[in-house]
């Protein structure tokens, strides 16, 4: 065989090729299995059109479907189905009339022609590649397991030996002999559509089976879009390291760096955890503004603030963020968690970072990132997988976490996520002389020293400013705090 045959059939679509590594191994047989409408023959056309642009002599048999409404898919997504040989075979007219059949049951003869069809039909080209669409007519004309195994049997043994990379689609419409035949295929892809109770569908794809390849286990989302799949390969972290320098990123405000010990260091995350109002995205965009004046790139993923709100919250505060969008120094993209699924915007993190230089990524919030998710723990493990992955990568993440309630000791958040984070800073209000203000402090620094004390943060057009430590002041978490009334007048010594 032959350097290129030896090589795997590349799919046309880049994330199912990184999770097959690099693509299915020639001349075998495929099992691709969903529901319908989940993306099989999008899937098929894009793994033809892939063979067709390689030069490869490739076929389309459809138990099915129409040339018509395959021509209508390729359309939907502005492609050519040139190079690639089309065939309608339709069991009763592979057959012809039944009427005249009296030894056998008709279905039994219409499956061994449909079967023969298929084999002649290839004999002649001598294809590459091949699609049969779909099982599920096959299985109705076996009509028992036995029968039904017997015929796929036959095809694969045809198909042994002469490079022929075959995919089987199957749309799961009985559920009678499936198992029988992933047995029977060299590999099996399992596409899947979720309907959650708000927002769109969910896709997701997994290779449950696959001989002699070390393929990436576990589920990973995938979209249709005007073009094709687009896969979005589960994110491994430890298949990312990179040496990177170290090193501290001051916010350029004094007091808010004493309180870091110089600031948040490279390759860590950081939580800003505190109620609705406290400051939180106004103490991330500091740190936004801080890393483009250096030169460095950062990307802010919205949640909850809609980038015109965004950007007007900073320029009262004197950040122009817009001027540094323009230029290219920071990536503001606004994120629907009822249309985007986790795993793309996971992958879209990572492509900021590896091909785009990012060196800082804020999330606002983990709280719509959590409705992105069904279950809370998936949210926690795949946020462990991202902030990992940014850590090896020498990038500063910082995320912003609403908690429930806004004054008083006991505010809920929506998960535990303060132990993932190497620094969380603690914002609160509190009521002091008949005014609603805020407090800030760090709650933990993994990788230095840090303040214990609390400061008051304030917020104006100048941008954000801390006082000096509250050391006479008792029960500032709990909103309503005390004051010694011989202390000092420290409102005037902030700074």
């Amino acid at each position: 065989m032959s350097m290129v045959d030896s090589s795997p059939a590349l799919t046309g679509i880049a994330g199912l090729d990184n999770i097959l590594r690099g693509g299915f191994p020639r001349g075998r047989l495929y099992l691709v299995e969903g529901d319908p409408g989940v993306g099989k023959t999008t899937l098929a056309l894009q793994f033809l059109m892939e063979g067709a642009r390689l030069g490869e002599r490739v076929v389309y048999v459809t138990l099915s479907e129409t040339k018509e409404e395959l021509h209508a898919v390729a359309s939907s997504h502005e492609w050519s189905l040139d190079g690639i040989d089309l065939y309608e075979l339709s069991a009763p007219d592979a057959f012809g009339s039944d009427e005249q059949n009296t030894l056998f049951h008709p279905s039994e003869v219409e499956l061994a022609e449909t079967t023969k069809g298929v084999i002649d039909l290839c004999a002649r080209i001598k294809p590459q590649r091949v699609v049969l669409d779909s099982l599920s007519e096959i299985r109705l004309l076996a009509q028992s397991p036995l029968r039904y195994r017997r015929e796929v049997l036959s095809l694969k043994q045809y198909f042994a030996g002469r490079g022929s990379t075959v995919l089987l689609l199957d749309d799961r419409s009985g559920s009678t002999g499936d198992s029988h035949l992933q047995s029977i295929a060299h590999g099996v892809l399992s596409l899947e559509q979720l309907a959650p109770l708000y927002g769109a569908h969910r896709r997701r794809v997994r290779v449950t089976k696959l001989r002699g390849v070390a393929f990436r286990g576990g589920y990973h989302d995938f979209d249709i879009q005007r073009g094709g799949l687009r896969v979005y390969p589960r994110l491994v972290a430890a298949e990312h390291a990179r040496p990177f320098e170290r090193g501290a990123v001051p916010s350029g405000v004094p007091g808010v760096d004493a309180m870091l010990d110089g600031g948040l260091d490279r390759g860590t995350s950081t939580l800003l955890l505190g109620p609705a109002g406290t400051g939180k995205s106004s103490i991330a965009t500091l740190w936004a503004s801080a890393m483009v004046a250096r030169g460095e790139r950062v990307a802010m993923y919205a949640f909850d603030e809609s980038l015109p709100t965004m950007m007007a919250r900073s320029r009262s505060m004197g950040y122009n963020l817009q001027r540094h969008m323009d230029a290219g120094q920071i990536i503001a993209r606004q994120i629907d968690p009822a249309e985007m699924p986790p795993g793309q915007f996971a992958d879209e993190v990572r492509e900021t970072v590896e091909n785009q230089g990012v060196r800082c990524v804020i999330i606002d919030s983990l709280n719509g990132y959590l409705n992105a998710m069904p279950d809370e723990s998936f949210l926690v493990l795949q946020l462990h997988e991202l902030l990992t992955f940014l850590g090896q990568q020498g990038v500063l993440t910082i995320a912003v976490v609403s908690q429930h309630g806004l004054l008083g000791p006991t505010m809920n958040s929506p998960a535990d996520v303060s132990y993932l984070a190497d620094t969380v800073l603690v914002l609160r209000h509190f009521e002091a002389h008949g005014q609603l203000k805020k407090a800030i402090s760090v709650l933990k620094k993994r990788t230095g020293r840090h303040e214990h004390t609390i400061r008051e943060l304030l917020l104006g057009s100048d941008g954000v400013r801390v006082g000096e430590p509250l050391q006479r002041f008792q029960g500032i978490l709990t909103g309503v705090p005390t004051l010694d009334p011989g202390a000092a007048d420290w409102e005037r010594h902030a700074r």
